[in-house]
């Protein structure tokens, strides 16, 4: 097929005016009223008219202060006639002047019109002064109050179009500007920029800090920091690493790894993409409830403090998590800052990217450490299980307006796409599909891109037509179910044959690229298939012995969901303790994980699988992901009768191995995995006494927030000694972070005056700290309290346009989780049916709610299939 370009040569840009009057229908009318919003076709009006843009910032940055006075210059080379729309939202314009003339500073649905009679072709200079909001949560310019300390940050965080709640500006990815800033801030504060400090000056109480200009970057990639940030093991030639002051002691034993890791993936990605480091310095800046895990602000990402200086005691496995996240944001500084979608619908190509290069760098850095399997366990479940439902996307996403570009974060960016390109890079090769990376970032470098691009770029390296590829992986949405089927002559392999279905239920036929694993007495004989149509003869090796069972995606290559026949099934179960390559023995628990979700093997059996070999598992993430599934099993998929019958026995094997396991990492498992099930009250004793210190888990140190997450289950379970424990807890950690998990904790109580306060404040208290709440939606949705916290289903999902309106990006997401995942029943599952038939919702919310009721639908089924 052809693919259109967004942006085509042959497409006139409208004069805003007649853009308008299209929009509207009102020409020959008063001026029309500026769009909500920015449109798709006002961003292609703009993009065709504006160019070489500058803008020149100043910030005034005051402890306390609800608003930040700014001051701009704007230059930019414009053509033709017309007038211009400007961003801003929810500020105030004191004085605006274009080219020298004042101008009108009146805001009009989040815009400012720049009048035609004023601009003119070529250069053109607007300076404006104005104010922007600053607050605890809601708005982009943030403010931060330490508990500990009593100091003050302020940070921003734009994406993806927020920057035009702090400054007037094009906010539009691929109107790229050059930004050159000045903050005055108090003496005692550090400011973090985009690029290093030019000058900094003393004013009384104040210091006035200007920063050299940045390279061409999008509105959404400007950044600042301030506040008495320290910065931690400060050395030449590391990234920099800047902490807030009270928690600089806690960095200095973190920051040296953090910053190692940073500057070897430095070297790795400059060598692996032939293109040096895109921007003249890299400093990482640590955010304390950051509503993300982080921000790839060109030359100065921001990552969420929590998921640096770890709450919790830590596993190798929460390092090298660590590892992919830092690894992550800093493969947006080519993917995503170097190189910028042109638009969200895009998005993918920057959060994609650096997913799927975040693993390619770890797996060659740490060669030991099977990345790829890491990779399986924590991209390939997320990206299926939205990928399987009524409300899933096409990795490519139609965004009319960018009011909208927050529903196209999510799994299907952030996990399928990253899955897909693995399966792309397995079928094209490794070296075609990285050259096919340095030609796409050399040829559009500092500038903007589409997918069609890089799919230009993999051709012309790779001398194949890639369109039925990229037409079937990035344009439609779903995945295929790959069904085996094999029979033997005697004891050796007769026929092996493969068959696709798409898992929506249409007639789509995937362009599929995997490799076969086929066992027999231990030995594996591996086969490449390349499906192109519904179903495939493979072709094995003559006298290949007859298997025990056959793996349709051996070493994870393909995309889809690859269940067992019925013949492996029934082998896999009696041997899979057997399998000694553990990559393959993940992949195999994950088919049997499946079919339990799919309701085509009872929990109750998976549950008596994982009882009987969870205590001989010895791989660090295959042990975490049986003892999820586990907890999963027992509070959402078997009866209440069937979870109190064989609680007692997961509770006793997991306490039990977090005290004898031999590895200090595997004890920290099982305590996880005992923490999250203990419901009987020998179990609730043994956290109270892992409270007290009568029980302790050998060569493990608790942390805070491990003991506060005990004090929610007792709140949450109705412990009689619940109240006093939290209480003692609440003054054994008084600091900011103790503070944070009193509220959470809170939450759990199992009190319907306690739920209704809590969801009053949720939608109705703007001070209240935004990570504060989101980290709280599952303990108010406790898995114990579906009835408590069913009279709150419908409201929740009436406060939708509230929340996409006012949260960030990912807050909605975890909204309708905990909601709608809080329930079990077929009540709660009608109601939400019944909302998505008869209320009047947005597309993209609509979508969100097909993704998140699925496994409440799943849950249903497979209750209603195994009653016991």
């Amino acid at each position: 097929m052809t693919i259109v370009r967004i942006y085509s040569d042959a497409m006139r840009p409208l004069s805003l005016s007649l853009y308008l009057c299209a929009l509207l229908a009102v020409c020959g009318q008063a001026r029309a009223a500026a769009p909500e919003g920015i449109p798709r076709q006002l961003a292609r009006d703009r993009a065709g008219r504006v160019s070489n843009l500058r803008y020149e910032l100043s910030f005034e940055l005051a402890p306390h202060a609800a608003v930040s006075h700014g001051t701009e210059r704007l230059q930019f080379d414009l053509k033709g006639e017309g007038a211009l729309l400007l961003d801003y939202r929810e500020g105030t314009i004191d004085k605006i002047a274009v080219n020298g003339t004042s101008a009108a500073a009146a805001l009009d649905n989040g815009h400012i019109e720049l009048p035609a009679n004023v601009l003119k072709q070529g250069a053109n200079l607007v300076t404006i002064e104005f104010r922007s909001n600053v607050a605890p949560a809601g708005k982009p310019l943030i403010r931060y109050q330490d508990r500990d300390d009593g100091s003050e940050y302020i940070y921003t965080l734009f994406v993806p179009m927020d920057a035009s709640m702090a400054f007037p500006c094009f906010d539009q990815p691929d109107l790229k500007g050059r930004f050159q800033l000045t903050l005055a801030a108090p003496q005692d504060w550090t400011v973090i920029s985009n690029t290093a400090v030019k000058i900094a000056l003393a004013e009384g109480a104040t210091k006035k800090t200007s920063f050299e200009e940045t390279r061409p970057i999008s509105t959404y990639l400007f950044a600042f920091a301030a506040g008495p940030f320290q910065k931690i093991h400060d050395t030449a030639g590391l990234p920099g690493l800047y902490v807030r002051k009270s928690q600089a002691q806690r960095a200095q034993s973190e920051a040296p790894e953090v910053e190692q890791i940073a500057k070897q993936g430095i070297e790795y990605l400059s060598n692996y993409f032939a293109q040096p480091f895109p921007f003249p310095k890299y400093d990482m800046v640590l955010i304390p409830g950051f509503a993300y895990g982080g921000m790839e602000h060109a030359g100065a990402t921001f990552l969420r403090e929590e998921s640096v200086l770890f709450r919790t005691a830590p596993t190798h496995l929460d390092h090298l998590g660590r590892d992919i996240l830092v690894l992550h944001e800093l493969t947006h500084q080519w993917f995503g800052d170097l190189v910028t979608m042109r638009w969200f619908d895009d998005l993918w190509l920057k959060e994609g990217f650096a997913q799927y290069m975040a693993y390619q760098s770890l797996a060659s850095l740490m060669p030991d450490e099977n990345i790829w399997k890491r990779f399986y366990e924590s991209i390939k479940p997320g990206a299926y299980e939205i990928d399987s439902t009524q409300g899933t996307t096409p990795i490519y996403q139609d965004i009319p307006n960018l009011k909208d570009a927050k529903s196209a974060y999510g799994a299907i960016v952030y996990s399928k796409a990253p899955g897909v390109l693995k399966q792309f890079a397995f079928a094209l090769g490794g070296d075609t599909f990285r050259d096919g990376l340095r030609m796409y970032l050399r040829e559009h470098a500092y500038g903007n891109a589409e997918w069609s691009d890089l799919v230009s770029a993999e051709e012309r390296v790779s001398g194949k037509s890639l369109h039925a590829w990229a037409d079937a992986w990035i344009r439609h949405r779903g995945m295929p179910e790959v069904d085996v089927t094999w029979s033997c002559g005697g004891d050796k392999l007769q026929r092996l044959s493969l068959e696709q279905h798409d898992v929506l239920g249409t007639d789509a036929v995937w362009p599929l690229t995997t490799q076969i694993l086929v066992s027999s007495k231990g030995a594996s004989n591996r086969l490449r298939a390349d499906l192109q149509s519904r179903t495939v003869e493979i072709t094995a090796t003559p006298g290949t012995p007859c298997p025990d069972y056959v793996f349709a995606n051996d070493s994870d290559y393909g995309y889809g969901r690859f269940l067992l026949d019925s013949k492996s099934q029934e082998y896999v179960v009696a041997h899979i303790s057997d399998i000694r390559d553990v990559f393959p023995r993940t992949l195999l628990w994950g088919a049997l994980w499946d079919s339990v979700r799919e309701a085509k093997l009872a929990p109750r059996d998976y549950l008596a699988l994982a009882a009987q070999l969870l205590p001989k598992e010895t791989d660090l993430s295959l042990l975490q992901s049986m003892l999820s599934s586990s907890a999963t099993s027992l509070h959402r998929y078997v009866s209440d009768k069937t979870r109190l019958e064989l609680v007692p026995q997961f509770e006793e094997l997991e306490a039990r191995r977090m005290v004898d396991s031999e590895a200090p990492d595997m004890r920290i498992l099982w305590y996880r995995g005992f923490r999250s099930i203990a419901e009987t009250p020998d179990a609730l004793a043994k956290l109270k006494a892992l409270l007290n210190g009568n029980l302790t888990v050998p060569g493990v140190q608790l942390r805070p927030l491990d003991r506060w997450t005990m004090v929610t289950s007792l709140l949450a379970l109705k412990d009689p000694e619940a109240n006093s424990i939290f209480e003692a807890e609440r003054k054994r950690d008084p600091g900011g972070d103790g503070q944070k998990y009193a509220y959470v904790a809170e939450a759990a109580r199992p009190e319907a005056g306690v739920k209704q306060k809590y969801f009053d404040e949720y939608l109705h208290n703007a001070a209240r700290e935004e990570d504060w709440i989101q980290s709280s939606l599952r303990s108010f949705n406790y898995w114990n309290q579906s009835e408590l916290t069913a009279p709150f289903l419908r409201p929740a999902l009436d406060a939708l346009p509230q929340i996409k309106r006012e949260r960030k990006i990912f807050f909605l997401v975890d909204w309708l989780n905990a909601f709608i995942d809080g329930q079990r029943s077929p009540t709660a599952r009608a109601e939400v049916h019944e909302y998505l038939r008869t209320a009047t919702i947005e597309p993209d919310l609509r979508l969100k709610i097909l993704q998140a009721v699925d496994e409440l639908d799943r849950t249903v089924k497979i209750r209603s299939k195994f009653p016991d």
